[in-house]
C-alpha cells in the first residue's frame, strides 16, 4: 500500500542502477523529512522551525572538482576547459558503479522524484537518490514537485546520484588528491556527486543539464530571476551571487516567476525550480521582507546559518562562511506566479555590483552593448564574500552570467539572447547594485531603496521619458533627472570627492573589460565590436 505522494520502494530505485535491501523513504514531506532528519542528528531547528545543517569543509561549490564525461557522441559539442573538465567514460563508469554499490551498503537511503522546467513541454523528470533526509528536503524545496498522481509510474530522464560521505578515489578521474568529485553524463543521463555536502551541487548540476538540453529545442536557458507586473509585463534579472537577483526580483509589487533559473521560449517565460536558495548573511528584514519571512519558518533548509543555543538565527554572523543560504519553497514567498510561466520580456535588466565604485546606477543599453555586457558578465567580489580574497576590488567576469553551468559554447546562448531581443525588443538595462562615492573600502555601497526607484521607473516605462546623457568612459546612456534618486548618485564621478582618483578608477575598469573582451571577441559581430569598452589611445 503506498501513501499520499509516495511510491512503493523498488519502483523508488527504478532506473538509477541502485539495488538496496535496506529502507528506502520515497518522496517524504518536509515533515516526514524533518522527523528521519533530526532522528538521524543531521542538524537541529532554528525557534522559527527552519532546519538547519551544516555542510563541513564545503561551504560551496568546489567548482575544481566538476567534470564532465567525454562521451563520443556529445563530445564535439561540448565547451572543454576550466569549466568542462573532461572525464574519461570509462573513469565516469567506474565511478558511477562504485557510488550505487556504496549507496546500496547505506542502511537508509531517501529518494525524491521531481521536475525541472514548469513548461510541460520542456520540462525533465529527475530522481533523486541520498543518504540524508535534509538533502532530499533540499532538493523538494528547490524543484518542482508533481501532483501525487504523476508519481506512480515516474520514469526519470536523468537521476541524481548523491553520496556526500563517500570518498572519491584516484582511479574514478577527478582531481588528484581530492576526494570530492561531481561528475555528469549527459549521454548516460546521470549524475554522480560525491565528497561534499554542500546542497547547492545539487542544484547547479540539474541547472548545467538544462542548458545543455535548452538549446536545441530552441529555447534559452537562463541564469537570472523574473518577475512580472501587473499588467502582465515580464522582466529579467540577470547577474552573478551577490549582486541582488534575488533581492530585487522578490518585489511586493510585483509576482515572482522564480529566482535563479528560467528559460526563454517562443512562448515565454517559465522557471526550472519550484523553490528559491537565497543568501542570507546580513538579511536585513527591512529591507528583505519576503526572503527573511520565508527564512524564519518550518519548512525552510538553512545551511551554515549560526544561531544560539535556543535556535535564535544570527544572521550577520558569517563564522562558518559568508556563504550562507535559505532554500524554501517558491510558495513561501507570497506574491508568485502560480505555474511559473509568463509571458515573453519586456525589459531585461542585468545586474553588477561594481566594487570599484564607478559604473552608474542604472544605464539604457543598446542591442550590442547589451550583447557585449551578457558576453562579460561583469561583477566585482570583495573582502568578506570569498577567502583569500585582499583589500583590493577584484573584477569577475563569468559570460552569459553564468559560466560555471554553460556546457555549450558561449556564443550559443549569446547568440540566442541576441535573436531574442531583436526579435521581441525587449529594452536592456545595466543595474549596479554595488558602490557609489568611491569604491569598497572608501564610497558606501548603493541603496537598495534607490535601486528599486530605479527599477520601477525602469520597468514602468517612465524611465525611457528621462533625458539620458552619454557617460565618456563606458559609453552608457545614463538617465539625468529620476524621482526620488540624487543627481550625484546618478552619476557616479559626481559623488567621488577627488575626481581625479574616480578617472583613474574608471580607466582601470575599462582596461579590465577590454582584457576581458579578448576571450570572446572572435565570436561576436562587428556591431559588438564596435560596443565594446576600450582604453583610450
Amino acid at each position: 500500500m503506498t501513501t499520499p505522494n509516495t511510491v512503493p520502494a523498488a519502483q523508488a530505485l527504478a532506473g538509477t542502477g541502485v539495488t538496496s535491501s535496506f529502507a528506502i523513504h520515497p518522496n517524504l514531506t518536509a515533515a516526514g523529512l524533518y522527523a528521519h532528519a533530526l532522528r538521524r542528528g543531521e542538524g537541529r531547528l532554528s525557534a522559527d522551525g527552519a532546519f538547519m545543517a551544516v555542510t563541513g569543509v564545503h561551504t560551496g561549490r568546489s567548482v575544481a572538482d566538476k567534470f564532465v564525461a567525454e562521451d563520443p557522441e556529445v563530445s564535439k559539442e561540448i565547451w572543454w576547459g576550466k569549466v568542462n573538465q573532461k572525464l574519461d567514460p570509462a573513469k565516469f563508469a567506474a565511478f558511477t558503479a562504485d557510488a550505487r554499490k556504496w549507496l546500496g551498503e547505506r542502511k537508509e537511503l531517501f529518494t525524491q522524484d521531481l521536475y525541472a522546467g514548469a513548461d510541460p513541454e520542456h520540462r525533465i523528470k529527475v530522481r533523486l537518490v541520498t543518504t540524508n533526509a535534509w538533502h532530499a528536503l533540499f532538493a523538494r524545496n528547490m524543484f518542482i514537485r508533481p501532483p501525487v498522481g504523476e508519481l506512480e509510474g515516474f520514469a526519470p530522464d536523468f537521476t541524481i546520484l548523491h553520496a556526500p560521505e563517500m570518498e572519491a578515489k584516484p582511479e574514478h578521474g577527478g582531481r588528484p588528491n581530492s576526494t570530492t568529485l561531481i561528475g555528469l553524463s549527459f549521454a548516460q543521463k546521470t549524475i554522480c556527486i560525491a565528497g561534499t555536502s554542500y546542497a547547492g551541487e545539487i542544484k547547479k548540476s540539474i541547472f548545467t543539464v538544462m542548458n545543455w538540453l535548452l538549446p536545441a529545442r530552441g529555447v534559452l536557458p537562463m541564469h537570472c530571476s523574473a518577475n512580472v507586473g501587473k499588467n502582465g509585463d515580464t522582466a529579467l534579472f540577470f547577474g552573478l551571487s551577490g549582486t541582488g537577483k534575488t533581492t530585487l526580483s522578490s518585489d511586493p509589487e510585483r509576482a515572482l516567476i522564480g529566482d535563479d533559473e528560467h528559460g526563454w521560449s517562443p512562448k515565454g517565460v517559465f522557471n526550472f525550480e519550484g523553490g528559491c536558495y537565497a543568501k542570507v548573511i546580513k538579511l536585513s528584514q527591512e529591507a528583505e521582507p519576503q526572503i527573511w519571512d520565508a527564512s524564519h519558518r518550518f519548512g525552510a533548509v538553512l545551511e551554515n546559518v549560526v544561531a544560539d543555543e535556543r535556535g535564535n538565527l544570527d544572521l550577520d554572523n558569517g563564522s562558518l562562511t559568508e556563504n550562507t543560504r535559505a532554500c524554501y519553497p517558491i510558495e513561501f514567498i507570497p506574491n508568485t506566479v502560480p505555474g511559473g510561466q509568463a509571458g515573453l520580456p519586456k525589459n531585461v535588466v542585468m545586474l553588477t555590483a561594481d566594487a570599484f565604485g564607478v559604473l552608474p546606477p542604472i544605464a539604457r543599453l543598446t542591442p550590442a552593448q547589451a550583447m557585449y555586457h551578457f558576453m562579460s558578465g561583469y561583477t566585482a567580489k570583495v573582502a568578506g564574500t570569498e577567502k583569500g580574497l585582499g583589500k583590493e576590488p577584484q573584477a569577475t567576469f563569468s559570460t552569459c552570467f553564468g559560466a560555471p553551468f554553460l556546457p555549450r559554447h558561449p556564443e550559443v546562448y549569446g547568440k540566442m539572447l541576441a535573436d531574442l531581443i531583436a526579435q521581441h525588443g525587449a529594452q536592456v538595462w545595466l543595474v549596479n547594485t554595488g558602490w557609489t562615492g568611491g569604491a569598497y573600502g572608501t564610497g558606501q555601497r548603493m541603496s537598495i531603496k534607490h535601486t528599486r526607484a530605479l527599477l520601477r521607473a525602469a520597468l514602468d516605462g517612465s524611465l525611457a521619458q528621462a533625458e539620458f546623457a552619454t557617460d565618456p568612459f563606458f559609453g552608457l546612456a545614463v538617465p539625468q533627472n529620476v524621482p526620488g534618486v540624487p543627481a550625484e548618485v546618478l552619476n557616479p564621478r559626481d559623488s567621488w570627492a577627488d575626481k581625479a582618483a574616480y578617472d583613474k578608477q574608471a580607466k582601470h575598469l575599462v582596461s579590465l573589460f577590454e582584457k576581458n573582451f579578448e576571450s570572446f571577441a572572435g565570436a561576436v559581430s562587428d556591431e559588438v565590436k564596435a560596443a565594446a569598452l576600450k582604453s583610450a589611445a
